[in-house]
């Protein structure tokens, strides 16, 4: 289990925070839970969620409580989200996972401890907010950073985590691919690639660690990062030391969640877990998704935090095939990555 290393953000609950807009209408709320004492769940996650989740356990806590009477009590987990894949593959017994990208959750789909069809059963394809790609760079923007282009400049040094262990990682590797691949074809992507990651002077296991390794460590001139990741860093660290640059083109990131039934049917915890992944659609949680630089899902919150986020292009996963497909290629044993990276 990954510690945090960046400090948390002010708690955004409020003490209306089981109110009227954590109204849920989905049916796996109704009723009583299916305990009688305090009941425990574990969410596993990736790396930039801690904030984010530690004010929407508060408020589902509160909301749960109000709605059945019962306490929750809910544990993260955080690390890259490749390796938290693998960590509930091996064994961790996680209640409900909320991954960086599908095929995270497909993995563990595919060993049985959770049902293959996890992703129709919720909205938006499971995924209750979505993100992007940009770049955080020094005040000033000394290399004049302003495009995917601009990081292959002679000398320059990329911070991004490694994609065979970090979801973020993958969705920064492909927006850069989908942006060079636009300027020339695959052939054309694949060598801006492979000159991109000769500027990478190390590669952290998860995003959280290169936003570390750059902010706080000084490593760097250019950073790679998830769009909450980039906002989090001027919060914390301050707006007067760093600067977020949109590229010309980035990618639509969709991390997804899911109930692993496996854990959930042993432990009895289903009803409370499907309701705290229904929750994350509620307005209330939406809006704290929208609070923590997250693009929420829900139509309200999406408009209040709109000024907030920069429209661009945007590539897709599917683009790629999906991502069983783009995993194949790019990222598994022998694939594209191991092919052109040379640490």
């Amino acid at each position: 289990m990954t510690k945090l290393i960046m400090p948390s953000r002010r708690s955004l609950i409020t003490s209306a925070a089981a109110g009227a807009g954590a109204a849920i209408a989905a049916p796996a709320l109704i009723g009583r839970a299916e305990a009688a004492g305090p009941l425990g769940l574990l969410n596993v996650s990736y790396d930039p969620t801690r904030e984010l989740y530690k004010d929407v356990n508060a408020a589902y806590i509160s909301y749960w409580k109000g709605k059945t009477g019962q306490q929750v009590e809910i544990k993260q987990s955080h690390g890259g989200s490749g390796k938290q894949a693998r960590a509930v593959i091996d064994g961790l017994k996680a209640d409900v996972v909320t991954l960086a990208l599908g095929y995270d959750i497909d993995a563990v789909a595919d060993r049985g401890l959770t049902g293959k069809n996890w992703q129709s059963r919720l909205p938006e394809n499971s995924s209750p907010y979505t993100s992007t790609v940009c770049f955080v760079v020094k005040k000033g923007n000394p290399w004049k950073i302003r495009d995917w282009g601009d990081l292959t400049k002679t000398g320059i040094e990329v911070i991004t985590a490694n994609p065979k262990t970090s979801g973020g990682a993958r969705w920064n590797y492909l927006a850069a691919w989908a942006w060079a691949r636009q300027q020339g074809g695959e052939a054309r992507a694949k060598q801006y690639i492979a000159e991109l990651y000769k500027h990478v002077p190390v590669l952290d296991s998860g995003a959280r660690g290169s936003t570390t390794t750059f902010a706080q460590r000084g490593i760097g001139d250019v950073l790679i990062a998830w769009e909450n990741e980039a906002f989090l860093t001027l919060d914390e660290l301050g707006a007067g030391k760093f600067q977020i640059v949109y590229p010309s083109m980035s990618i639509l990131a969709e991390p997804p969640v899911a109930v692993v039934d496996k854990v959930v049917d042993r432990k009895k915890t289903r009803q409370v877990a499907e309701g705290y992944l229904n929750f994350l659609y509620s307005p209330l949680a939406q809006d704290l998704i929208g609070k923590h630089y997250y693009r929420p899902r829900n139509a309200a919150a999406a408009a209040k935090y709109a000024s907030r986020f920069r429209k661009l292009p945007m590539t897709t996963i599917a683009s790629f095939g999906g991502w069983r497909k783009a995993q194949a290629a790019h990222f598994n044993d022998g694939g594209m990555f191991d092919q052109i990276y040379k640490p």
